[in-house]
């Protein structure tokens, strides 16, 4: 099968740090190209992931500026939604056509592909999201029987519109690469827990230090805010008084609600992390924290934290309680004073079971299974669509 993988202009495949959406591309393109299918993706030009074509309308990601009002942001996603279709457009002028486009760019990708008309690929668009970001869009699109859509847990693809539902093909949970050898030992392990995610409202990261202040446990917080990576980026952007940056709604509550609470010691901000430094942060932190406010469609971070064998505290919203199996995996406190309590628990989960429980669940090849699956039923009902 010859598929155009459409990662979207954000950041690079693999995502060097935060990332959830490319590292789930990263995992799915490599198992699909292992299983022999033919896979050209769709990214930015710094991005390094092994694949049988890539196509890029911008040298580098173009994240910092996704957190800019719509305005300054809506031509990017265009842009590079324009430079798809002409990959689209080549390679059926050059007679071997794609077999199906699977986007992962929100809302522009599946409504540019479906402009293309019917003599045009199949298109899979992965809900990345919460519904409600976009829910006009959601409620009224139609894909015509040539795009349709996956989502990533049934509690997310339960809280879309009518329409949506039709026209979703299943959901497929998402998956990691999984390390190789045992978890690190609890004996082994720092003291701090761990928050790997961007630093905003809807994550709770206040949540995280007050718990954690409670409960006496060490913090450490590794993302971006605001688009920007580290301190040193952010400082710079606050100083230039030409940067938008002070500005935007991240930035501002990261300086009013989570820099007041950090002291480079019991709570400290790395900024974004990669590589060596992000596996060895998860695999020696006593726990990952989920504090969120908002209903988690997919929780990447969730999977990789347990396929590292660290234990999840996490807020039982959204997909997580399908993700996290109390006292066994982890912890699903409703409050803040219960998530300070959990963090008291953390010596009662096993690494190992967090391990086995990943190694079953979140596998690139399950995730590549259920690809498999959807992108069967998506050709055999747009070959109906077609001839009807």
């Amino acid at each position: 099968m010859k598929v155009l993988m459409d990662a979207g202009p954000w950041l690079p495949v693999p995502p060097l740090g935060y990332g959830g959406l490319e590292n789930v591309v990263a995992t799915l393109t490599t198992e699909l190209r292992r299983r022999g299918h033919t896979v050209v993706l769709a990214t930015v030009g710094e991005s390094t992931l092994p694949a049988d074509g890539r196509v890029a309308a911008f040298p580098t990601g173009r994240f910092a500026e996704l957190a800019a009002p719509y305005p300054q942001v809506t031509g990017v996603a265009h842009a590079h939604a324009q430079a798809v279709v002409a990959e689209i457009g080549r390679h059926a002028a050059a007679g071997a056509p794609f077999d199906l486009v699977h986007t992962h760019l929100e809302v522009v990708g599946p409504a540019v592909l479906a402009a293309l008309g019917p003599g045009a690929p199949p298109v899979l668009h992965t809900l990345h999201w919460d519904l409600r970001r976009n829910a006009e869009f959601y409620a009224s699109f139609d894909g015509g029987g040539r795009v349709f859509y996956a989502g990533v847990s049934d509690s997310q693809v339960a809280r879309g519109p009518e329409l949506l539902r039709r026209q979703t093909l299943g959901a497929v949970p998402l998956a990691v690469p999984l390390p190789e050898g045992p978890p690190v030992p609890r004996e082994e392990r720092s003291d701090s827990v761990l928050v790997l995610s961007r630093i905003c409202e809807l994550k709770g990261t206040d949540v995280a230090l007050r718990a954690c202040r409670a409960a006496g446990v060490p913090l450490v917080l590794a993302g971006p805010v605001g688009g920007q990576p580290d301190r040193a980026a952010l400082d710079a952007a606050l100083a230039d008084p030409a940067s938008p940056v002070a500005g935007y709604p991240d930035v501002r509550w990261f300086r009013e609600h989570v820099e007041p609470l950090l002291d480079d010691g019991s709570a400290r901000w790395i900024g974004s992390v990669s590589g060596a430094r992000k596996d060895d942060l998860l695999r020696r932190s006593r726990a990952v924290l989920f504090p969120i406010r908002w209903p988690e469609p997919g929780g990447t971070a969730v999977c990789e934290a347990l396929a590292a064998g660290t234990p999840v505290v996490a807020s039982p919203l959204g997909c997580l309680p399908s993700l996290v199996d109390p006292g066994v995996t982890g912890f699903l406190p409703e409050d803040e004073a219960a998530f300070a309590a959990a963090l008291r628990r953390l010596d009662e989960i096993d690494p190992a079971d967090c391990a086995a429980a990943a190694r079953r669940r979140f596998a690139p090849a399950v995730m590549a299974d259920g690809y498999e699956r959807l992108y069967a039923e998506l050709l055999h009902r747009s070959s109906l669509a077609q001839a009807a």
